[in-house]
């Protein structure tokens, strides 16, 4: 209990006492029937000390009380031996029930301490259980796209063959046709859609054998910095043909150890699908920031782009990360998977931030030094 509940509470009581005393002193005993009120009104202080402090708080109380009321018995009402004997019985009485009353508040406050302690502990076991619940579901997720991923990667080899060597000869054909005709003709803008389109479905199938196949991380260090600027260059053609304003904020950043290829590939995928979001008149914004070690996490960097595209709804959201997931009418619905399995082998973490009709932020956090999730969970900085 603080400090200065106990005093106004003290304060409540004693003021109480001498109220109900002076009550009685001031008042002719001629009037027995207001003395016996106020003897009882006693009782009030006496059971709100025993409630608020317990046994010996409502013992102390009564005392007060028998110590304010015992001059009162002696000097006033002396010589009346009936009456006196009457009240010394009612002092007895202030004592017993600041006793009893003491002791059952102290009994239910112990009840209640005990039960609050259950329904904490039942609150942390339920707690527990949601994050196990949690994690086995996370799990669970996590094994049923090592398989999926698993069954890509066995006909990822297949499909390339299957499907490249056929679509360079069809390339290839188109690009001999496209000499006999001259722009303008008609079979000339059907060739080059041919061209366009079998471009389209390479980089499809590449995308898709970058994802399947396991590719290792070179280690070296890498400045987070110069690879957006470089991003930002590539990019900028696109970003003006669309119409969408490009700006990189400069930050001063820390090397860190991972790919700068692999990297360069993952933020890369985040912009381009940025651009894409936004309309035309619209804005992509990149911004980096150091992150100092906190709550056990390492240090790092953080980089934020945020578009101001339609927003994703919730339910896409959670999907958004997923292979062959995508809500374009030409897209494989795989840069954005290739991008998390990226950031995710250098110890990293991929989040989006996004409300419908106000854009989408996706924020990438890399640790200085890299590292994998082994079988555990956790970062291994030494497998490579």
């Amino acid at each position: 209990m603080q400090k200065s509940v106990i005093i106004r509470r003290s304060s409540f009581l004693v003021l109480s006492i001498i109220a109900i005393s002076l009550l009685h002193y001031f008042t002719p005993l001629r009037l027995p029937a207001l003395h016996d009120i106020f003897q009882r009104l006693y009782y009030i202080p006496i059971i709100v000390a025993a409630f608020w402090f317990g046994f010996r708080g409502g013992i102390l109380c009564a005392v007060l009380v028998s110590i304010a009321y015992a001059p009162h018995i002696l000097f006033q009402w002396g010589g009346h031996l009936t009456m006196e004997m009457d009240k010394y019985l009612e002092v007895v009485l202030y004592n017993v029930v600041g006793g009893i009353t003491g002791f059952l508040s102290e009994q239910e406050e112990t009840r209640r301490k005990q039960l609050e302690k259950t329904a904490e502990g039942l609150e942390q076991s339920l707690m527990k259980q949601h994050r196990q619940a949690q994690l086995i579901i996370k799990t669970e997720a996590q094994l049923r796209q090592a398989e999926r991923l698993s069954t890509i990667g066995e006909f990822a080899a297949v499909l390339a063959h299957e499907i490249r060597n056929p679509l360079g000869s069809i390339k290839g054909t188109a690009e001999i046709l496209k000499d006999d005709f001259r722009p303008g003709d008609k079979k000339y803008e059907f060739i080059e859609i041919l061209v366009k389109e079998s471009n389209r479905l390479n980089r499809v199938v590449e995308d898709f054998l970058r994802f399947a196949k396991p590719q290792p991380l070179t280690a070296g260090n890498c400045d987070v910095m110069e690879e957006l600027n470089n991003i930002a260059t590539l990019v900028s053609a696109e970003a003006n043909n669309r119409g969408v304003l490009l700006e990189l904020k400069p930050a001063q950043l820390p090397a860190i150890e991972g790919d700068p290829e692999k990297l360069r590939q993952a933020f890369l995928n985040i912009i381009l699908n940025g651009l894409q979001a936004a309309p035309r008149g619209g804005s992509v914004t990149i911004t980096a920031s150091r992150e100092e070690l906190k709550d056990q996490q390492p240090a790092g960097v953080n980089v934020c782009i945020t578009d101001t595209g339609p927003g994703l709804p919730p339910e896409v959201r959670r999907k958004i990360f997923e292979p062959f997931f995508t809500t374009k009418e030409e897209g494989a619905g795989l840069g954005l998977a290739i991008a998390k399995k990226i950031i995710d082998a250098h110890g990293g973490l991929i989040e989006v931030e996004s409300t419908p009709g106000a854009g989408a932020t996706f924020c990438v956090r890399l640790p200085q030094k890299m590292g994998v999730k082994d079988d555990n969970g956790t970062d291994n900085p030494h497998h490579r």
